[in-house]
Parts: structure tokens; C-alpha cells; sequence
């Protein structure tokens, strides 16, 4: 039996990215009965073991590590219990999902890196602890970890340049799209027209200047109508006001602003409601929701870089200065003019998206894991 150690925190709270991710794969291996003969998989929790039926399967074992009389902290579970945890339950590997390494930690590790997170703490605007912890521990991952894993070719071929990682130390896994088990007929909350953004909002991913570019495209298009949705990641938190100030301007009720939507059904049906889907991020390993979108039947605008080309071809509508409102507005005029060019990447959809399949991604994984386990 081989035990592998999976750290989880990221699966307690609100779930995007990481722990969105992350629990997919594991819902992915609690399908898989023919693993229960060789893996346990042991999954590290700091506060506390969320309830997903999925997570009873016995091919996990679950705990919550944490030191008694003590609060929960990260810093202790990451970096002081994981790595204790690695020799009491006999572990062959842990995973680690969320960009970093413990500081302490001497085993085999399987650690998720991309090149985003070096565009945060060289360029972003998190808060300065933060900041510092990813610089440190995502380079002691890129230097210590026995392999590294990431989501594209395109960031694959950046890490490796920004990290000094040799290309044959990092895998390629691409993410998955949840199989769409209902026809949509979209959100029965908004009857408007709409454009939509969805994604936690990291000043890299534009929602500022998607915002700035909708009040200027607003005039010509009086019906349509903005619904952003994720957390405000810019420090300090602009997003709220900045909504309040446009719509004021522009009179009206034009821009909605969630921080998020829990219902995963609900999601879905905002999303395939939507005309088109805006995530021009200035840096993405990957960058799933406008897939998802795509997969909903709602065709994406996104920077024009290696990475959406990698994904999509030509079946998107890039922006090339994803910085400058006056360029995003003439992406999106262009877009909303040309529906011959949006029904054939409607068209062109499934045949991009049948690429991105969790049962694929967990088999990479697993493959990567004997790999490991194996040298």
C-alpha cells in the first residue's frame, strides 16, 4: 500500500482556484475503485474536514492537524505539522497544491508551480506578508521538490525561465470542465443583456479596467448591462466603490457586483445567460473559467498571449493591451457586432473543451505519483 500525504486547507473555504481544483481531483479519485489496492490517500486539514460525500470513500484518510491550546494557524500546520505528519503516517510523497514548499519538510513532493504566482509577489498588489512567504517558498519548491507540476505548456516554459527549473523536472497537467449535467437555459435573476466576469479579482485579471472599459461602451449600448463576479483582491479593496461611483455616472443600475455565488448550479446558469465572458488576465497558468464559459456556449474575451492561443486557437476574441480600457472596448464592440464570428466559436466549442477532462487530469496525476514513488 502506498500512503500519500495531500495538503487540503484550501478545501475548507470558499472554493475557488486551488481548492476548487483541488477537490475535483479528489472527487475524481474517490470514483476510481481499483485504486483502493494501492493508495490511502492521507488529506491534511487546518481547521476543519469540509462535509463532501465524496470524502467518506476509505481510500481517504483525513485529519486535522493542529497543535492543542493553540489557534489554528497556517504557518504551524504548513510548516511545522505537515512535515511532522510525513514520517508518522509513513508517507511515500505529499502533494502540495498551493504553489509553496515547507520550509522543514525532507520527503518526496509533488508541488503545483506557475508562473502567476511569480507575477504576484513581483508585480501584484497582495499585502506584503504574503508577498514575501510566496517568493521564499515557491522558490524553495522550484529548488527542493522532487517534482513540480503545472497546468499548461506556455507556463511550463516560464517557470522554467523564472524559476531556473530544468524542463524535464516539470509536468504538464492540464485542469478539467465539469461535465455539464443539465441543459442550461441560464439565470432566472437577470433578465438584462449582460456581459459577465467571474474569477477571484486580482488586479491582474482586470476587473478595474473591464469596469472602466464598460462605462465607456455603456452609451452606445443602453440594455446591456455588467455582473462581476469574485473577490476584491486589490489592496486595499476598490471594487464596491468603484461600482457604486460608474453607476452613478452612467445613472442607473448598470453594473452589478457579486463577491461570490456559492451555488454551483447558479453559476452556471449566470454564466450560459451571458452575451460574452471577460477574463483578460494579464498572467494565467491556465485560467478555467473562460473554458467553462466556452463549454456553456458563451464565447470568451481573453488577452491575446502563448497561453489562450495554446487553448483556444482562434476561438476566442483576444485583446492584445488588456491594460488599456479603450483597447478592451473595441474587443468588445467588435464582439458584440460580429455574431457570425460567435456562432463559429460556439461551434467550435466542444471539440476545444473535450481536451480539459478531470478523469484526465487525476490519471496525469496518478501517473505522476508512481512515477515518484517508484524512483
Amino acid at each position: 500500500m502506498i500512503n500519500i500525504g495531500i495538503e487540503c486547507h484550501a478545501t475548507e473555504t470558499n472554493r475557488w482556484g486551488v481548492g476548487h481544483h483541488l477537490a475535483k481531483l479528489l472527487e475524481e479519485i474517490s470514483k476510481k475503485s481499483e485504486l483502493t489496492n494501492e493508495f490511502r490517500f492521507y488529506l491534511y486539514f487546518k481547521g476543519r474536514i469540509p462535509s463532501d460525500s465524496f470524502l467518506n470513500n476509505p481510500i481517504f484518510v483525513k485529519k486535522v492537524l493542529k497543535l492543542p491550546f493553540f489557534r489554528p494557524s497556517f504557518n504551524i500546520f504548513f510548516h511545522l505539522l505537515l512535515p511532522l505528519a510525513y514520517f508518522r503516517d509513513h508517507l511515500k510523497a505529499v502533494f502540495f497544491p498551493s504553489f509553496m514548499l515547507p520550509a522543514f519538510f525532507l520527503g518526496k513532493s509533488l508541488v503545483v508551480l506557475t508562473n502567476d504566482v511569480h507575477y504576484e509577489y513581483a508585480e501584484g498588489q497582495l499585502p506584503f506578508r504574503y508577498k514575501l512567504a510566496y517568493r521564499i517558498f515557491a522558490n524553495w519548491a522550484a529548488w527542493r521538490a522532487t517534482k513540480i507540476t503545472t497546468y499548461s505548456q506556455s507556463a511550463k516554459e516560464e517557470i522554467s525561465k523564472i524559476f531556473k527549473i530544468k524542463p524535464e523536472k516539470i509536468s504538464v497537467n492540464y485542469l478539467g470542465i465539469d461535465p455539464i449535467l443539465i441543459h442550461i437555459q441560464g439565470s432566472t435573476l437577470y433578465v438584462d443583456k449582460y456581459l459577465l466576469y467571474v474569477g477571484q479579482a486580482f488586479p491582474r485579471r482586470r476587473a478595474k479596467e473591464t469596469i472602466q472599459a464598460f462605462a465607456i461602451l455603456a452609451d452606445k449600448n443602453p440594455g446591456l448591462k455588467l455582473i462581476l463576479v469574485g473577490q476584491d483582491k486589490y489592496n486595499p479593496p476598490i471594487l464596491q466603490n468603484l461600482v457604486k461611483e460608474t453607476n452613478q455616472k452612467l445613472g442607473g443600475e448598470r453594473i452589478i457586483y457579486h463577491s461570490y455565488i456559492e451555488s454551483d448550479e447558479e453559476l452556471r446558469k449566470l454564466i450560459a445567460g451571458a452575451k460574452l465572458f471577460i477574463y483578460i488576465s494579464s498572467s494565467e497558468a491556465f485560467g478555467l473559467p473562460p473554458l467553462e464559459a466556452l463549454a456553456l456556449g458563451i464565447p470568451p474575451i481573453v488577452k491575446g498571449n502563448a497561453l489562450n492561443r495554446e487553448l483556444y486557437g482562434e476561438n476566442a476574441f483576444f485583446v492584445e493591451n488588456e491594460k488599456d480600457p479603450i483597447a478592451i472596448v473595441r474587443v468588445l464592440e467588435n464582439a458584440l457586432k460580429d455574431t457570425a464570428r460567435q456562432q463559429e466559436i460556439i461551434q467550435n466549442s466542444e471539440k476545444i473543451v473535450a481536451k480539459f477532462k478531470w478523469s484526465q487530469h487525476t490519471k496525469k496525476f496518478l501517473e505522476t505519483i508512481r512515477e515518484m514513488t517508484n524512483e
